[in-house]
């Protein structure tokens, strides 16, 4: 070889030594950006990183920002929600936690078929059991104590504005494990005469703190309910109409719910009810909201709203339980919040 071919070898080979250090630094500071959780431009900080639901002073949700993390569980703190927001390595559909329990709906798209499945949840986030869904997941609770968890799914349409529906929801018993497939096996008291029908429904169950109560939406002759129910006695008994996606106040006085209007665009409309009273506050927001809000301390709600301009994308907003204020964004790209 001569020394002029010799040179030209050396000089390319320095070349290439070059452009793979060059690659491999862009390839290392990319991982590293995306261990950060940098997304794309304007999007939130999303770091992957763990989470347990002992952590006080955090509030838990499914993070519906784009990115690699979209769908985890993730949480940030409640002081400070805008902070960035840490990921597990578990995705839902519909979540739901309190006193170290959690319930993930999760529902995967196969060849033939949709695969639904409900995830009982300790504290760390493991799985503690799965049963198969009857439907496409709505609605997921726990009780206050842990002890018991509730899910709605759709078994058939895919909203809860369809002209035709109908739920399934079951209560799990996370201390004996027994669970109840539908609580249409529960007896029913309509206006004060026991209630029998073909076309009962159940959706969004919330519970009390005594372990036995709880509340749910029934569904039957184009009609809806509040119902107060009994899982010891397994029965339930309607309180008043036209109430959807109940959620009890931490002080079990109030009832959030979203109730079915006919005002310009907005199907349903943001309410409290008095437990005692049967009062109805009208809350500020104005949006039809299509979810089960979330109480985050005895004055605020929390609920989920479509992202403006983001498909399949919504975002979370509170409001002050008292009809008073305006809504406020509390989480962009976010739902199913679960105040730790």
């Amino acid at each position: 070889m001569t020394p002029l071919r010799r040179r030209l070898l050396i000089l390319l080979t320095a070349v290439l030594l070059l452009a793979g250090l060059g690659t491999g630094v862009v390839l290392h500071a990319a991982a590293r950006a995306d261990r950060a959780g940098q997304l794309q431009s304007g999007g939130p900080a999303v770091s992957a990183g763990t989470l347990t639901l002992a952590q006080k002073g955090r509030l838990a949700f499914v993070n519906a920002a784009a990115g690699p993390h979209r769908g985890a569980v993730a949480s940030v703190p409640s002081t400070d929600p805008k902070d960035g927001r840490i990921a597990s390595n578990l995705k839902c559909v519909r979540f739901y936690a309190a006193a170290g329990t959690g319930v993930c709906l999760q529902s995967v798209t196969g060849v033939l078929k949709q695969s639904n499945r409900a995830l009982l949840l300790n504290a760390e986030l493991r799985t503690r059991h799965t049963f198969a869904l009857a439907g496409t997941p709505s609605r997921a609770r726990v009780s206050p104590s842990g002890r018991f968890v509730a899910w709605t799914v759709f078994v058939s349409g895919e909203s809860y504005s369809s002209a035709f529906f109908s739920t399934r929801t079951s209560v799990l018993d996370t201390r004996t494990m027994r669970l109840t497939p539908s609580l249409e096996t529960f007896s029913v008291v309509l206006d004060g005469k026991p209630y029998h029908a073909s076309d009962v429904n159940f959706w969004g169950v919330t519970f009390a703190s005594d372990d036995d109560t709880f509340y749910a939406t029934l569904g039957t002759a184009n009609h809806t309910y509040l119902v107060r129910g009994s899982l010891s006695r397994r029965t339930v008994t309607s309180l008043v109409q036209n109430v959807e996606c109940p959620s009890l106040s931490p002080d079990g006085t109030r009832i959030a719910f979203k109730k079915r209007v006919l005002s310009g665009t907005s199907l349903w409309h943001e309410y409290v009810l008095d437990l005692r009273t049967l009062h109805e506050t009208a809350l500020a927001e104005r949006h039809s909201v299509d979810d089960q809000a979330t109480w985050l301390d005895d004055r605020t709600v929390a609920y989920a709203l479509p992202a403006n301009g983001k498909v399949g994308t919504t975002d979370l907003w509170t409001v002050p339980a008292d009809g008073t204020g305006s809504p406020r964004l509390l989480i962009a790209g976010a739902s199913s919040p679960a105040p730790l």
